[in-house]
């Protein structure tokens, strides 16, 4: 399975700007620009993507698990933080903050299936920075 996305720049990194595009075209000449990453400017950035990225992945892997130990979630709702250090010019950590609600699962086959989740969906494999969870089983 190959997935795929375009991005087209053009200008200068401050003053010039791009628009990327999924596959899916679900992003479709998306806007992107110096200030859409650097500040509060329209449009997505790289870090906005890696986090729902991210989120979504880990969430269905979470899913997964669930299933596969015989539990269907009611809900799974999770929010991924990405933190990029522009002093270092990488990405320092993707912290996720999940929420669940699995009728009749336990807090320590919870804690199992979500350490399991965080280290094997593929986008944490994919990523080369520090990932940490909070999760909440409500």
């Amino acid at each position: 399975m190959k997935r795929n996305a375009t991005a087209v720049w053009q200008g200068s990194i401050k003053e010039g700007q791009g628009n990327i595009t999924t596959q899916s075209t679900t992003l479709n000449n998306t806007q992107y620009s110096f200030n859409s990453r650097f500040a509060e400017g329209v449009g997505t950035n790289p870090e906005e993507l890696i986090a729902a990225a991210h989120a979504g992945c880990f969430t269905m892997k979470l899913s997964a698990n669930l299933a596969e130990a015989g539990f269907t979630a009611t809900k799974l709702e999770t929010k991924c933080e990405i933190n990029l250090d522009p002093s270092k010019g990488e990405i320092v950590e993707s912290h996720l903050t999940l929420t669940a609600s699995v009728p009749d699962l336990t807090q320590e086959k919870f804690d199992e299936l979500v350490a399991d989740a965080e280290k094997n969906c593929p986008i944490s494999k994919l990523l080369n920075t520090t990932i940490t969870v909070d999760a909440t089983l409500a």
